[in-house]
């Protein structure tokens, strides 16, 4: 998609590709990972996208973001919400949607590259300093 066709989309479309883009990250690093009963899987998976450690992981990758990244994030995050899972505070509930948002732009784009240097910056910060 070019530019002017992504601006179009909804900030709702991009989440919603966003949250898939994010689990088939963690899908694919937890199966990296060697785990193979689908139990273990899907337990495993949850501590990723959940919106606290979205949130968290958020706050990893933010300094790294260009200027259009950002915004497309704050597009995100800023959206309106009806309702916030009780585990998460509005705060994190709203950067992990921003956090969805930006992964959904991203894959339009087909930037998959950005996708997993973000991804892996978002949750392993340690292993992406050095």
């Amino acid at each position: 998609m070019d530019t002017n066709e992504l601006r179009n989309v909804s900030t709702a479309a991009l989440a919603y590709l966003g949250d898939c883009v994010v689990e088939l990250c963690v899908r694919e690093y937890l199966v990296e990972q060697g785990l193979s009963s689908s139990a273990r899987l899907n337990a495993a998976a949850l501590d990723f996208v959940r919106a606290p450690k979205q949130a968290e992981a958020m706050k990893n990758i933010l300094p790294m973001l260009t200027e259009e990244e950002e915004n497309i994030f704050k597009r995100g995050r800023n959206m309106g919400h009806g309702a916030t899972p009780k585990a998460a505070t509005v705060a994190e509930y709203r950067a992990a949607t921003g956090m969805e948002v930006l992964f959904g732009w991203l894959s339009l784009q087909k930037r998959e590259e950005r996708i997993k240097e973000l991804f892996f910056a978002a949750y392993f910060p340690e292993k992406a300093q050095n």
